[in-house]
């Protein structure tokens, strides 16, 4: 059978391995590897076969094709089989309007991906449903893999645990030490992952699990994995259908390890060549100011690159000093046009809670990116006409902890601008009478 997708060096040295081969980064140059399609394959049907064919399976409720991701089955994993597949159904997240927030930052068209509404919390499940599966399909075919490992922040771990729970695959999860919520912590503990709590931070557990996966016994999920994008890609696809297949003007994302915007580049890229699309959005990635290595370098147009020692941030899942997929993410904001804005621990916690106040109970991270949006509305970056969408990447309810310690004003240098404290009453109907007048 010809080969549809193949592993290749990002660096455009040549060197190929098979999709199921054990193997991270170029044994030849030491570049990151991507997963390539054969497009020869692909554009033997339309553009307007692809989407007549994606909006018959969006409707979808009991296949594999309910899936958001397997859905788009040729484009992101076409050799395993269906039953192959560990899927929770994710994908196909809301995308939604959000007029009252727009307004108040100065955008007449803003709207929101809700990619925290998936099985574990978060937009980690699109890509661990790929990984989970593919690494069945290769035990299934003999491969030596008796485990899955991640260095985590709190969100891969919980799609780890619970894929690899389903798959029926052991999980080894290396945490950095009370820098995770306990809603993201108790996750891979109920799913019975091997949960190791390590002193250091998100970049020491990635360099020990870079380590630990040597072993070809113990497979990397983390997003240095490229499997791991052929999942996430699906979003910006999913944005442009939800759209009814309209390009907005701008995609809007917090950027951490920083496979999630190569991911969403590549998903994009795909849809212009093979003739869904005919243009591209512009990308724009938040970053929290104590942990901003992708915005030093964009300040210097990419020039120099430079990892930083990441300080502590409410937006605690992109708390990264070292992304390890930066080569990739480079890539894709100069294709792009990119631009990539750093955000205060004062102004996500403002923008939190004002998202919140309409309804949206964002996590931290989300309120990054929404923070880079009104900053580059204020800058004149982004025009008020122009149709932004803002990728949610969480559920805010992993995050409930921070959210009450700002409304009861416990959040060290901060100042509460937008709280709204409990009333401490006598139960008495004048007293709360009085309060509602």
């Amino acid at each position: 059978m010809k080969e549809q997708s193949w592993l290749e060096c990002i660096r455009g040295c040549g060197t190929r391995y098979a999709i199921d081969e054990v193997v991270y980064t170029c044994e030849k140059c030491g570049g990151l590897l991507d997963v390539v399609h054969d497009m020869r394959i692909l554009k033997q049907h339309s553009g307007q076969d692809w989407k007549q064919l994606f909006d018959v399976r969006a409707g979808k409720r009991s296949d594999i094709y309910a899936s958001g991701v397997w859905a788009k089955k040729e484009w992101v994993c076409p050799q395993i089989s269906n039953d192959e597949i560990v899927s929770f159904q994710e994908g196909n997240s809301p995308l939604i309007p959000v007029p009252r927030l727009g307004q108040q930052i100065g955008l007449l068209d803003l709207w929101m991906k809700l990619c925290g509404n998936s099985h574990t919390g978060s937009f980690k499940d699109l890509g661990m449903t790929v990984l989970v599966s593919l690494v069945k399909h290769m035990i299934a075919h003999g491969s030596p893999i008796k485990a899955i490992a991640c260095a985590s922040t709190g969100d891969t771990s919980a799609a780890l645990s619970a894929y690899a729970a389903a798959a029926g695959i052991p999980a080894v999860i290396l945490l950095p030490r009370d820098k995770v919520s306990p809603e993201q912590l108790i996750q891979p503990l109920s799913n019975g992952a091997k949960v190791l709590s390590l002193d250091t931070d998100f970049d020491g557990c990635m360099r020990i699990v870079q380590e630990l996966t040597k072993d070809p016994t113990i497979y990397l999920a983390n997003s240095m994995n490229s499997l791991r994008m052929e999942g996430q890609k699906t979003v910006g696809i999913e944005i442009v259908q939800q759209f009814d297949w309209h390009v907005p003007d701008w995609i809007i994302l917090p950027a951490g390890n920083l496979g999630n915007v190569s991911a969403l580049g590549k998903g994009l890229l795909m849809m212009q060549e093979l003739g869904l699309i005919d243009r591209l959005p512009r990308i724009a990635c938040g970053q929290a100011q104590n942990a901003n290595p992708f915005y030093l370098a964009f300040k210097n147009d990419f020039t120099h690159y430079q990892p930083v020692a990441a300080q502590k941030t409410m937006a605690s899942a992109i708390q990264i000093g070292a992304p390890v997929s930066y080569e990739r993410a480079v890539k894709i904001m100069h294709i792009f046009n990119g631009v990539v804005e750093q955000v205060s621990e004062q102004e996500i916690a403002d923008i939190n809670a004002r998202a919140d106040h309409w309804g949206l109970y964002c996590c931290p991270q989300t309120a990054v990116a929404l923070g880079a949006a009104q900053k580059l509305v204020e800058r004149g970056v982004i025009h008020s006409d122009e149709r932004v969408v803002v990728i949610s990447t969480a559920n805010g309810l992993k995050f409930s902890q921070f959210k009450l310690s700002y409304h009861t004003e416990k959040l060290p240098n901060i100042n509460a601008t937008f709280k709204n404290k409990p009333v401490e009453l006598n139960a008495k109907i004048s007293e709360v009478m009085k309060a509602i007048e």
